[in-house]
């Protein structure tokens, strides 16, 4: 069962560094939103770096699965690793800084980063790695740990517990990062590491290390989110922000899930064609063979039934003549064979031949062949051996020589180096293997792999292989025996391997085909999910900031027009709803100034209610501020919208006629004069009021203007009330009127 889930997770790598790489990638991208210009930007700025930077990492593992790779690359890949371990330490190094607990500077870094050089030249990658895992990942996340648990106290209530959740993420992640590393020749790498991780719990170890980016990435997310709705203040956003939560998590898991499915489906569809062609290149290799050495066995039939051969009487050894010897050779001669036997019962020969040039073989424990034992027995058969002097593949084909009654007396064997074979099929595009009954590759067309096992031995099994090649490279080429057909990792390449038994001893040829392109294949599902996912977050992160701009535009909109009421109150009397003093004085400041400038003519017009004390005594307070409400709203629709009506303070009213000369202000006054008077209040008889008018000069300052206005209204007061009267700045041009 592990085994299973193991073979199911190894087809899936691609798939799990692509959403390791992106759950990463997202962490940044939140870290920099959460930065801001806060006093801690620094600490998340270095986490969102360190978020781009490990996603990347993840990214440049999973294009090193598809297209293959290298020292140059490797070493980039484990630098840049190794830079991003240390972002995320200088993250907690500045995070402890700022609460105020003194730590070692940056300077730290550089004696981390020099130990790590020293060891990549010293032991190599693989152990830099390790150590830069050891030292700074583990550091690193648990660091962070220790700083999200820090600090969860300080956010809101509803924000602490994805605080404690990323303390936790971050403290997992330091072990499954920081411990679990890939294996390297020292301890504890050699102990714990990846390797065993997957061979105990049939998971690899980078789908934890994705899950926990996940977990992280959305604890930050949901920080995020909770700081945003405090900030706001607005309830609708925060139930915005719940439901949004909910439904990203449920898209980001259907995105992923559908895209896994795509994926896996084109993986699959490819596989099905591998799967196809390699057979048919397997069955291509095994009719070469046969075809190779068939007509070989021929022969050997051939030879074991000539007349010159077989013995002449009952129970007797095959001849051993002149005739026998020459029928012998001519078969070798034939065949292309290197050698020919003719051997007894026992074994024994007692005849040999060799192909011309070459010496005949003699000696030899022949009778220990099973090919041998299979033919006394009265069967033709064939096999193959090692020829360690040559280092070739010897083809042996034997035939039983029987008497004049059928019995066998007798074995006939050609034997022929496969050597015009091997050199046709070292032009085999794929990796091809003949394997003997022990699984030690005996031809192949990788000059690397020859004599080495195919699968691990056991020690007697290696013995006897050492014996047959003589010394043996004993790293097996993969851990564990091949069937039939079997999806496995060739010396760390994924690859689809086929095998198919040649001979009736064990030995057997297999294709390899390696399975590069499936991943290649694989990745046009990955690209669309990335897309995809990209869309989705677009759209979401949209939404959101259009319901936050929303918001905030309200807020400003609110604020706006509380600014403008409380600006209105500012310039507005409370009781007749006209402008107050503070407007009128600002007004006046404002068109005098304008009348200087451009020679506009400028009036002002003050007035008062007569008698307004008697109202207030004879008919109460309230009657006459009810009489002064009135009177403001009939003076209000007398006036033009240009002129500013003030009230002037208690029962007097202010009107400032922008453009209006002396007499056009008189007849104005004259008008609002006689339409107070014809104007009825409850409880009063009538309300008349009494008007001064004048006109401004450019000389004039604002004291001089209004004083000449009140100068007149005392005269209308003095010559009987309820009139208007109207004084001009000097006698000789208008005196008073």
């Amino acid at each position: 069962m592990r085994e299973t889930i193991s073979a199911f997770f190894d087809a899936q790598l691609d798939f799990i560094f692509f959403f390791y790489g992106l759950a990463f990638l997202l962490l940044g991208a939140i870290c920099f939103a959460v930065a801001g210009e806060g006093p801690r930007r620094a600490g998340w700025v270095m986490l969102g770096l360190f978020g781009y930077a490990h996603g990347a990492v993840e990214w440049l593992d999973l294009l090193a699965l598809v297209i293959g790779d290298g020292f140059a690359f490797e070493f980039a890949r484990k630098a840049l690793m190794t830079a991003s371990y240390l972002l995320l330490l200088e993250f907690a190094r500045s995070e402890a800084v700022a609460a105020g607990d003194g730590k070692p500077g940056r300077w730290i870094h550089v004696p981390l980063a020099l130990i790590i050089i020293v060891v990549a030249a010293v032991a190599g990658l693989a152990s830099a790695a390790a150590v830069a895992r050891y030292m700074i990942g583990f550091v690193g996340a648990l660091g962070a740990a220790l700083v999200f648990a820090g600090g969860a106290p300080a956010l809101a209530a509803a924000a602490r517990p994805y605080a404690y959740l990323a303390a936790a993420g971050f403290a997992l992640y330091a072990f499954c990062a920081g411990l679990v590393v890939a294996p390297a020749p020292f301890w504890p790498a050699s102990a714990l590491n990846s390797d065993r991780f997957v061979a105990v719990t049939g998971v690899p170890i980078q789908l934890l290390r994705g899950l926990l980016a996940c977990v992280i990435a959305f604890s930050v997310w949901s920080i995020r989110q909770h700081q945003l709705a405090q900030e706001l203040s607005s309830r609708r956003f925060a139930d915005y922000l719940r439901r949004q939560f909910v439904w990203t998590i449920a898209a980001m898991m259907a995105i992923l899930l559908c895209g896994w499915g795509l994926t896996d489906f084109l993986g699959a569809v490819y596989q099905r064609n591998v799967q196809a062609e390699t057979r048919s290149d397997l069955d291509l290799l095994a009719s070469r063979f046969v075809g190779e050495t068939a007509a070989l066995s021929g022969m050997a039939a051939t030879l074991a039934g000539a007349p010159s051969v077989r013995p002449t009487g009952e129970g007797e050894a095959p001849q051993a003549n002149e005739a026998a010897r020459a029928t012998l050779q001519l078969h070798v001669d034939a065949s292309g064979a290197e050698r020919g036997l003719l051997l007894d019962a026992s074994g024994g020969i007692v005849a040999s031949a060799a192909a011309s040039g070459e010496k005949a073989p003699i000696g030899g424990d022949y009778a220990s062949h099973r090919s041998f034992r299979e033919a006394i027995g009265g069967v033709a058969s064939r096999c193959m051996t090692y020829d360690s002097t040559n280092r070739d593949v010897v083809y042996h084909a034997s035939a039983p020589i029987r008497d004049t009654s059928g019995g066998v007396v007798g074995v006939a064997v050609l034997g022929k180096p496969l050597v015009a074979l091997q050199a046709d099929l070292r032009r085999f595009d794929r990796p091809y293997f003949l394997l003997d009954s022990d699984g030690v590759v005996a031809m192949t067309n990788r000059d690397a792999d020859m004599s080495r096992p195919m699968w691990p031995l056991s020690t007697e099994r290696l013995r006897e292989a050492e014996r047959r090649y003589g010394a043996l490279d004993d790293r097996p080429l993969l851990e564990r025996e091949l069937g039939e057909s079997n999806w496995v990792a060739l010396e760390g390449e994924q690859g689809y391997i086929r095998r198919r038994f040649i001979d009736t001893e064990g030995w057997s040829v297999a294709i390899a085909t390696p399975t590069r392109e499936i991943f290649a294949s694989r990745v046009l599902g990955i690209i669309v999910t990335l897309l995809v996912t990209m869309m989705t977050l677009i759209y979401l992160i949209g939404q959101e900031r259009r319901l936050q701009d929303g918001i905030q535009m309200e807020k400003r909109l609110r604020l706006q027009e509380l600014a403008r009421d409380l600006g209105q109150q500012a310039v507005t009397d409370r009781l007749t709803g006209l402008f107050n003093r503070l407007k009128f004085d600002q007004a006046l400041a404002s068109e005098m100034l304008r009348s200087q400038r451009y020679g506009v003519p400028l009036s002002l017009v003050l007035f008062d209610v007569d008698n307004f004390k008697a109202i207030n005594d004879s008919h109460g307070h309230q009657t006459g501020d009810r009489a002064l409400v009135r009177l403001a709203e009939a003076a209000a629709k007398l006036v033009r919208g240009s002129d500013i009506l003030a009230r002037w303070g208690g029962e007097e009213f202010a009107l400032l006629t922008p453009g209006v000369d002396g007499s056009a202000a008189l007849k104005a006054a004259e008008k609002l004069r006689a339409s107070i008077e014809r104007l009825g209040v409850e409880e009063i008889d009538g309300v008349t009021c009494s008007f001064g008018v004048t006109q401004f000069t450019p000389d004039d300052s604002a004291e001089e203007f209004v004083g000449r206005a009140d100068e007149a209204l005392y005269l209308a007061k003095l010559r009987g009330r309820n009139r208007v009267e109207m004084v001009s700045r000097s006698p000789a041009s208008g005196g008073l009127s």
